[in-house]
């Protein structure tokens, strides 16, 4: 039998382990021998991680949860390493699986090689060239040590061949958060606040902003949000407020008749509304991701991406933190002149699929 340890860590990894569960489950079926363990480090305490969360998704409850949250970055990544350390131990793998970028993926893949387990990272090889960011940190660093990489485009891959990545490494198999997306797009759900605000299709704009560039800042903040609401004429404005950023909107006391703070919804309430909105204005790398498979204009306010194919192909602009910048992409958007966008390579709901039939290779080595 060939054993996976799953690593997650974050709401949106669940979006992308979710497809390969199902993967395994149904190898598994067809008679492959391959098993799985899910490991929720913990990282991210969120009250939405409930039973329904991964009833939705269609998952079982993590195996073990190792519940390291809190804490500053080194505090989080050593608690993180050394109960890994443990669950790893007393639960020997063939091989670790991780995904993303966040601390749970860097802290558990360097475990997991000190204990001499392979390592295969899901969406290896993406790049914004920031350092500043702790996601790029965390990838430079998992990729440094990982033995088999599934990429989500031709752009990680020409990344990690440049960095000495020997070709048989590199699995391009496209994109396990659209595998999750596209399963689960018959069964996104109206949020109340579609009816408390008397929305319609395409006549509203859906905020996200949780970057420190974007809201530490106080008169930063200040100025997005006045500069998004002098250019979007008479639409109404839905931001599903992350907490840090609700305190900081708090203290600087801004409000609008068409702004409209709401609390964080799920995963089919979220979607659903992106879905049908006119534009997402966000600094989410994840959403540009999503929007840009529905075919949704986006705005991402950073000054750098790790998915420049969802600009090349998709439907995003790399708009970013400067509050000023904002008003002629929203006069392009306001005059019907934005890109339609188009299919990016795999992103097709196979890529869970793809991982599997790859591990497959793996087995009996």
């Amino acid at each position: 039998m060939y054993n996976i340890t799953i690593i997650a860590g974050a709401r949106p990894n669940f979006m992308k382990i979710a497809p390969i569960i199902h993967a395994i489950q149904k190898a598994k079926q067809d008679n492959i021998e391959i098993d799985y363990r899910l490991v929720h480090t913990g990282q991210h305490y969120d009250k939405n991680m409930s039973g329904s969360f991964f009833e939705q998704l269609e998952i079982p409850e993590p195996h073990a949860n190792l519940e390291c949250s809190g804490g500053t970055q080194a505090e989080q990544t050593a608690a993180i390493m050394m109960s890994f350390e443990k669950e790893l131990m007393a639960n020997p793998s063939d091989l670790v699986l991780v995904v993303g970028d966040v601390t749970s993926t860097m802290a558990c893949a360097v475990v997991a090689q000190k204990l001499q387990t392979k390592v295969a990272h899901v969406e290896g090889g993406i790049r914004s060239d920031d350092w500043s960011m702790p996601e790029e940190i965390n990838r430079l660093i998992t990729d440094s040590i990982t033995n088999y990489f599934f990429t989500t485009s031709e752009t990680a891959n020409a990344t990690l061949r440049a960095s000495g990545v020997k070709g048989y490494q590199i699995f391009f198999v496209g994109n396990t958060m659209i595998d999750t997306l596209l399963k689960q797009r018959p069964n996104f759900t109206q949020p109340k606040v579609w009816k408390d605000l008397d929305l319609e299709q395409g006549n509203y704009i859906v905020i996200t902003l949780h970057r420190p560039a974007n809201v530490d800042e106080e008169s930063q903040l200040k100025d997005m949000i006045d500069q998004i609401i002098a250019n979007t004429q008479d639409l109404p404005l839905v931001f599903p407020v992350h907490p840090r950023t609700a305190k900081i909107l708090e203290r600087l006391n801004i409000s609008h008749s068409r702004l409209h703070t709401v609390e964080p919804l799920s995963y089919l309430e979220f979607n659903f509304l992106v879905e049908k909105a006119k534009a997402v204005i966000t600094d989410s790398g994840g959403i540009t991701e999503e929007a840009s498979v529905m075919r949704v204009p986006c705005l991402t306010l950073r000054d750098n991406t790790e998915r420049p194919e969802t600009i090349t192909l998709g439907t995003n602009e790399l708009v970013g933190t400067d509050p000023k910048k904002l008003k002629p992409y929203l006069k392009k958007l306001f005059a019907g002149d934005w890109k339609s966008g188009n299919d990016i390579p795999l992103w097709d709901g196979g890529a869970a699929t793809r991982i599997i039939t790859n591990l497959k290779t793996f087995i009996n080595k």
